[in-house]
């Protein structure tokens, strides 16, 4: 027999044999799988043959995770990342090349606008902001850069500014380059690019999919073939996600249509609520007849989303006052939970932009952007009511 140190980690590592089928995807909580002979570990490791060797490379429930969010977009297949940034940056340099230009959305989310003006410029790649409104100047962009990507946000981040999709998709093709779409704020509930037309899709898991706000993660989707060019970004950087976050994720999508429901509804019902209230200069939502985007809206999501914005009179002051007022909505620079949650987009989220930057960004001193949760909207009425009055008193005269 054994001896008892021996022992010990035979007993406790032995994997349970289970005939019948789990209903919920299990947790395969290892960073190793153990092969029968070297040559099935080198023809795994190589992917001669399915399987698994280290959960760097590949693990079950994080495989499961890439594959639903794909099968939701409509894509040939996906990979679950570690973050959403760990996603962006991984179908970005999938793509782009030293010297190359991308022509990226003027309004876009500030870490992904630090990650292009910080981090890949230094690598030789260059970013040109464009409105993606204009299309004329979308076309003259990608003729005179030659850039391999249009990037842009189903709907932008903070300024809820609605991107066409299949015309921007036809403009991309038009000069050879790949449509890579963040689909964060929409979720595939509201919207599925790869049907309007895109290469890429892009989500942080850490808002709608989840849902939750106790989860990093990150998914890519699209082409068989563009996920064999992004697997060894995955593999070789690092941004491999945790198979107990992949579990997370997947204990969400379940609810992801009953969610995203709740949250238009009751964003919709705050935003018509807020374009009546004195000090609120302009609301954006495209769910407001009024709204820029509402026609677009109407045509390419399912679902307005519970992302809104607007923008209060007194400007930072104002901005400032309504958020340390507030009692019931969290005070914080994630999106996507059960909570609400708002925050003040030039202070947090796009702090490293200068002033002339937040205003070509479509960003206002005052702009608040709200993830309007799943409470009762009267609570939420309130809440916003009381920060409102707050804002007033901090305004200028």
């Amino acid at each position: 027999m054994a001896r008892f140190s021996t022992r010990a980690i035979t007993a406790s590592t032995r994997s349970p044999r289970v005939e019948q089928v789990p209903s919920s995807v299990p947790i395969y909580q290892s960073a190793a799988f153990s092969t029968r002979d070297a040559d099935e570990l080198g023809d795994v490791l190589t992917g001669a043959v399915p399987g698994y060797a280290y959960s760097r490379i590949d693990n079950p429930t994080t495989n499961v995770l890439g594959s639903a969010i794909a099968e939701l977009e409509g894509a040939e297949a996906g990979l679950a990342f570690a973050t959403g940034m760990a996603a962006i940056h991984a179908a970005i340099v999938s793509v782009v090349r030293a010297g190359q230009t991308i022509v990226v959305t003027s309004a876009v989310y500030g870490t992904t606008r630090d990650l292009l003006v910080r981090i890949l410029a230094g690598l030789g790649v260059a970013t040109e902001f464009v409105d993606p409104r204009d299309l004329a100047l979308v076309d003259a962009a990608l003729a005179r850069t030659g850039s391999p990507i249009l990037y842009v946000e189903t709907v932008s981040n903070p300024t809820i500014l609605v991107s066409d999709l299949a015309a921007l998709a036809r403009v991309a093709h038009d000069h050879g380059a790949l449509l890579l779409v963040d689909n964060t704020f929409a979720s595939p509930y509201a919207c599925r690019p790869i049907e309007h037309g895109a290469d890429l899709v892009m989500h942080s898991a850490t808002k709608y999919l989840s849902g939750h706000s106790d989860v990093l993660a990150g998914v890519v989707v699209g082409s068989r073939e563009r996920m064999d060019a992004i697997r060894p970004i995955l593999v070789d950087v690092g941004g491999t996600l945790a198979p107990l976050a992949a579990w997370l994720v997947l204990r969400g999508l379940p609810t992801l249509a009953i969610r995203m429901e709740r949250h238009s509804e009751t964003a919709m019902e705050l935003a018509a609520w807020l374009e009546g209230q004195d000090g609120v200069v302009r609301v954006h939502y495209p769910g407001l007849p009024g709204d820029p985007g509402h026609e677009l809206a109407a045509r390419q999501l399912d679902v307005c989303g519970g992302m809104l914005a607007f923008e209060l009179a007194g400007g930072r002051a104002a901005g400032r006052a309504f958020l340390d007022a507030m009692q019931l909505s969290e005070r914080t620079a994630s999106l996507g939970s059960v909570r609400t949650i708002v925050s003040h987009p030039s202070s947090t989220t796009h702090r490293q932009l200068d002033a002339a930057a937040l205003a070509a960004a479509g960003i206002a001193p005052g702009l608040l952007r709200a993830s309007v949760g799943l409470e009762d909207v009267e609570d939420l009425r309130e809440d916003f009511g009381i920060g409102l009055a707050a804002a007033r008193k901090a305004s200028p005269a």
